[in-house]
Protein backbone atom coordinates (compact mmCIF):
# COMPACT_ATOMS: atom_id res chain seq x y z
CA UNK A 1 0.00 0.00 0.00
CA UNK A 2 2.50 2.61 0.65
CA UNK A 3 4.79 1.83 -2.42
CA UNK A 4 1.43 2.42 -4.27
CA UNK A 5 0.56 5.56 -2.42
CA UNK A 6 4.33 6.66 -2.77
CA UNK A 7 3.76 5.71 -6.97
CA UNK A 8 0.73 7.75 -7.07
CA UNK A 9 2.22 11.04 -5.43
CA UNK A 10 5.31 10.75 -7.50
CA UNK A 11 2.99 10.98 -10.57
CA UNK A 12 0.80 13.73 -9.43
CA UNK A 13 3.96 15.24 -9.35
CA UNK A 14 5.39 14.48 -12.05
CA UNK A 15 1.80 15.93 -14.06
CA UNK A 16 2.08 19.03 -12.33
CA UNK A 17 5.40 19.72 -13.65
CA UNK A 18 4.50 19.32 -17.23
CA UNK A 19 3.46 22.68 -19.10
CA UNK A 20 -0.20 22.97 -20.20
CA UNK A 21 0.42 22.34 -23.64
CA UNK A 22 -2.62 19.78 -24.29
CA UNK A 23 -5.55 21.09 -26.32
CA UNK A 24 -8.57 22.06 -25.47
CA UNK A 25 -11.59 23.55 -27.47
CA UNK A 26 -11.68 27.32 -28.59
CA UNK A 27 -16.04 28.22 -29.65
CA UNK A 28 -15.80 30.97 -31.76
CA UNK A 29 -18.42 33.48 -32.89
CA UNK A 30 -18.22 35.70 -35.17
CA UNK A 31 -20.73 38.52 -35.93
CA UNK A 32 -21.52 41.82 -38.47
CA UNK A 33 -22.03 45.12 -36.59
CA UNK A 34 -25.82 44.02 -35.72
CA UNK A 35 -24.89 40.95 -33.95
CA UNK A 36 -26.11 38.87 -37.03
CA UNK A 37 -24.18 35.61 -37.61
CA UNK A 38 -21.21 35.98 -40.62
CA UNK A 39 -20.89 32.96 -42.42
CA UNK A 40 -17.49 31.77 -44.44
CA UNK A 41 -15.37 34.21 -42.05
CA UNK A 42 -11.91 32.93 -41.44
CA UNK A 43 -11.19 32.31 -38.10
CA UNK A 44 -7.29 31.83 -36.86
CA UNK A 45 -5.43 31.60 -33.31
CA UNK A 46 -2.13 32.75 -32.98
CA UNK A 47 0.01 30.56 -30.70
CA UNK A 48 3.33 31.17 -29.72
CA UNK A 49 5.80 28.98 -31.03
CA UNK A 50 3.43 27.23 -33.34
CA UNK A 51 4.42 26.65 -36.76
CA UNK A 52 3.95 30.08 -39.25
CA UNK A 53 4.52 27.63 -42.59
CA UNK A 54 2.89 24.06 -43.33
CA UNK A 55 4.76 21.78 -44.17
CA UNK A 56 5.68 20.56 -47.91
CA UNK A 57 2.98 18.15 -48.23
CA UNK A 58 0.05 21.05 -47.21
CA UNK A 59 -2.39 21.02 -50.67
CA UNK A 60 -5.61 22.43 -50.94
CA UNK A 61 -8.27 22.66 -53.92
CA UNK A 62 -9.78 25.63 -55.38
CA UNK A 63 -11.88 24.33 -58.21
CA UNK A 64 -14.14 25.57 -60.74
CA UNK A 65 -17.88 23.69 -60.94
CA UNK A 66 -21.13 25.25 -62.85
CA UNK A 67 -19.18 28.19 -63.73
CA UNK A 68 -18.46 29.50 -59.99
CA UNK A 69 -15.42 29.01 -57.87
CA UNK A 70 -16.04 25.84 -55.05
CA UNK A 71 -15.43 26.66 -52.38
CA UNK A 72 -15.93 30.76 -52.84
CA UNK A 73 -13.67 30.80 -49.24
CA UNK A 74 -10.84 29.43 -49.06
CA UNK A 75 -8.74 29.04 -45.30
CA UNK A 76 -5.17 27.71 -46.04
CA UNK A 77 -2.09 28.04 -44.05
CA UNK A 78 1.32 29.62 -45.34
CA UNK A 79 3.05 27.55 -47.35
CA UNK A 80 0.11 25.15 -48.61
CA UNK A 81 0.10 24.16 -52.82
CA UNK A 82 -3.24 24.61 -53.92
CA UNK A 83 -4.44 23.12 -57.63
CA UNK A 84 -7.27 24.69 -59.46
CA UNK A 85 -9.12 21.93 -61.57
CA UNK A 86 -11.97 23.05 -63.84
CA UNK A 87 -14.70 20.46 -63.75
CA UNK A 88 -17.12 22.18 -66.08
CA UNK A 89 -16.90 21.24 -69.80
CA UNK A 90 -16.19 25.17 -70.48
CA UNK A 91 -12.56 26.70 -70.17
CA UNK A 92 -11.94 28.91 -67.86
CA UNK A 93 -9.05 31.71 -67.73
CA UNK A 94 -8.45 32.38 -63.52
CA UNK A 95 -6.88 35.64 -62.34
CA UNK A 96 -5.48 37.29 -59.28
CA UNK A 97 -3.98 41.03 -59.00
CA UNK A 98 -4.07 40.69 -55.20
CA UNK A 99 -0.50 41.71 -53.58
CA UNK A 100 -0.08 38.44 -51.90
CA UNK A 101 0.04 36.14 -54.82
CA UNK A 102 -0.48 38.03 -58.55
CA UNK A 103 -0.79 35.05 -60.94
CA UNK A 104 -2.63 34.17 -64.15
CA UNK A 105 -3.95 31.01 -65.47
CA UNK A 106 -4.98 31.26 -68.96
CA UNK A 107 -7.86 29.20 -70.86
CA UNK A 108 -7.45 25.86 -70.02
CA UNK A 109 -9.73 22.34 -69.15
CA UNK A 110 -8.66 19.92 -66.63
CA UNK A 111 -6.45 20.45 -63.99
CA UNK A 112 -3.18 22.25 -65.00
CA UNK A 113 -0.09 20.43 -64.13
CA UNK A 114 1.76 22.28 -61.23
CA UNK A 115 -0.22 23.67 -58.04
CA UNK A 116 -0.03 27.01 -56.68
CA UNK A 117 1.91 27.60 -53.50
CA UNK A 118 0.76 30.49 -51.29
CA UNK A 119 3.93 31.83 -49.65
CA UNK A 120 2.76 34.86 -47.91
CA UNK A 121 -0.17 35.87 -45.99
CA UNK A 122 -3.15 37.70 -46.44
CA UNK A 123 -6.25 37.40 -48.81
CA UNK A 124 -5.98 36.84 -52.70
CA UNK A 125 -8.93 37.67 -54.78
CA UNK A 126 -9.94 35.39 -57.69
CA UNK A 127 -11.84 36.03 -60.89
CA UNK A 128 -12.19 34.90 -64.09
CA UNK A 129 -11.63 36.51 -67.40
CA UNK A 130 -14.38 34.16 -68.81
CA UNK A 131 -17.19 34.90 -66.83
CA UNK A 132 -17.11 37.97 -65.08
CA UNK A 133 -19.60 36.96 -62.39
CA UNK A 134 -16.96 34.34 -60.91
CA UNK A 135 -15.40 35.55 -57.59
CA UNK A 136 -13.62 33.82 -54.80
CA UNK A 137 -11.18 34.40 -52.37
CA UNK A 138 -8.24 32.69 -50.55
CA UNK A 139 -7.08 33.49 -47.04
CA UNK A 140 -3.68 32.64 -46.03
CA UNK A 141 -2.94 32.81 -42.66
CA UNK A 142 0.65 32.31 -40.41
CA UNK A 143 -0.75 29.27 -38.19
CA UNK A 144 -1.92 25.84 -37.84
CA UNK A 145 -4.67 26.33 -35.79
CA UNK A 146 -7.64 27.62 -38.70
CA UNK A 147 -10.91 26.99 -39.82
CA UNK A 148 -14.42 28.81 -41.53
CA UNK A 149 -17.44 29.54 -39.63
CA UNK A 150 -20.63 27.55 -40.48
CA UNK A 151 -24.23 28.93 -41.05
CA UNK A 152 -24.49 30.26 -37.83
CA UNK A 153 -21.21 32.40 -37.82
CA UNK A 154 -19.83 29.60 -35.70
CA UNK A 155 -16.25 27.37 -35.47
CA UNK A 156 -14.60 25.50 -32.59
CA UNK A 157 -10.84 25.01 -32.80
CA UNK A 158 -8.70 22.81 -30.50
CA UNK A 159 -5.53 24.81 -29.45
CA UNK A 160 -3.27 24.57 -27.07
CA UNK A 161 -4.19 25.71 -23.65
CA UNK A 162 -3.02 29.44 -22.78
CA UNK A 163 -3.45 32.66 -24.06
CA UNK A 164 -3.64 33.41 -27.56
CA UNK A 165 -4.86 36.26 -30.58
CA UNK A 166 -7.48 35.33 -32.05
CA UNK A 167 -8.25 36.67 -35.87
CA UNK A 168 -11.27 36.58 -38.13
CA UNK A 169 -11.50 37.97 -41.25
CA UNK A 170 -14.47 38.19 -44.15
CA UNK A 171 -15.67 39.79 -47.01
CA UNK A 172 -17.60 42.57 -45.49
CA UNK A 173 -14.05 43.93 -44.83
CA UNK A 174 -12.05 44.94 -47.85
CA UNK A 175 -9.52 42.30 -49.15
CA UNK A 176 -6.37 44.25 -48.21
CA UNK A 177 -7.67 44.83 -44.40
CA UNK A 178 -6.43 42.99 -42.09
CA UNK A 179 -8.13 40.45 -39.96
CA UNK A 180 -9.56 42.01 -36.64
CA UNK A 181 -7.55 40.58 -33.34
CA UNK A 182 -7.70 40.20 -29.98
CA UNK A 183 -6.35 38.13 -27.14
CA UNK A 184 -8.23 35.13 -25.85
CA UNK A 185 -7.49 32.53 -22.82
CA UNK A 186 -8.15 29.26 -23.15
CA UNK A 187 -8.06 27.17 -20.54
CA UNK A 188 -8.04 23.27 -19.23
CA UNK A 189 -12.14 23.04 -19.98
CA UNK A 190 -11.56 25.49 -23.53
CA UNK A 191 -12.83 28.85 -23.80
CA UNK A 192 -15.34 31.08 -26.22
CA UNK A 193 -15.13 33.96 -27.87
CA UNK A 194 -16.90 36.19 -29.88
CA UNK A 195 -15.49 38.77 -32.97
CA UNK A 196 -17.48 41.32 -33.97
CA UNK A 197 -17.00 42.34 -38.08
CA UNK A 198 -17.88 45.70 -39.38
CA UNK A 199 -17.29 46.95 -43.00
CA UNK A 200 -14.52 49.92 -43.11
CA UNK A 201 -16.59 53.44 -43.38
CA UNK A 202 -16.35 55.81 -46.16
CA UNK A 203 -13.25 57.15 -46.51
CA UNK A 204 -10.81 55.14 -44.27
Amino acid sequence: MNQLLRTTAWALATLASVPATWAAPLHVKVVDAQGQPLSDAAVSVLVKGSAARAGTDARAEMGQKNRSFQPGVLVIQTGTAVSFPNYDTVRHHIYSFSSIKPFEIKLYAGTPAAPMVFDKPGTAVLGCNIHDQMSAVIHVVDTPYFGKTDAQGQLTLNVPVGEHRLQAWHTVLTADSPPVGQPVKVGADGGSATVTLAPPKPGN
